[in-house]
Order: C-alpha cells, then sequence, then structure tokens
C-alpha cells in the first residue's frame, strides 16, 4: 500500500491528519536535515497503522514537503 504523506517539520505539537483514503498531512517537531524529519514521520506512521518501523519504505521525496511511503 502506498500512502501520500505532506510533512510539516519544526511543530509544537505532532500530529497525524488524514486527508483522503491513502492522503496524510504529519507535523513534527524535528528538523527537516539530516534526515530527522522523515525518519520521524515512518515512525508515526508505524505506530498509526500497527506495523514495525521497518515495514516502512520512503519511496519518493526525499528533500521534499510532499512524500510517498509505502507500508
Amino acid at each position: 500500500m502506498f500512502v501520500k504523506v505532506k510533512v510539516y517539520p519544526e511543530t509544537k505539537k505532532e500530529k497525524l491528519v488524514k486527508k483522503s483514503e491513502d492522503s496524510y498531512d504529519i507535523y513534527v517537531k524535528d528538523k527537516a536535515k539530516f534526515g530527522m524529519a522523515n525518519r520521524r514521520v515512518a515512525e508515526i506512521l508505524a505506530n498509526y497503522f500497527g506495523v514495525a518501523e521497518g515495514k516502512i519504505k520512503l519511496v519518493k521525496g526525499g528533500a521534499h514537503r510532499s512524500k510517498i511511503y509505502e507500508i
């Protein structure tokens, strides 16, 4: 399954907002440097879907706000 994610780094609160069946907005406290925000997004997605973090793979958009993850 592929999900589209729009990431908002460096926010005060972390939250996941479901926009549609395969589209999410994720707000994270981490900075968008050195992949820190991407790792935190993977942790949040793993927790939300109830899978191991190793099952979450960033497919597209590593350096962009809009990303596609495979679960």
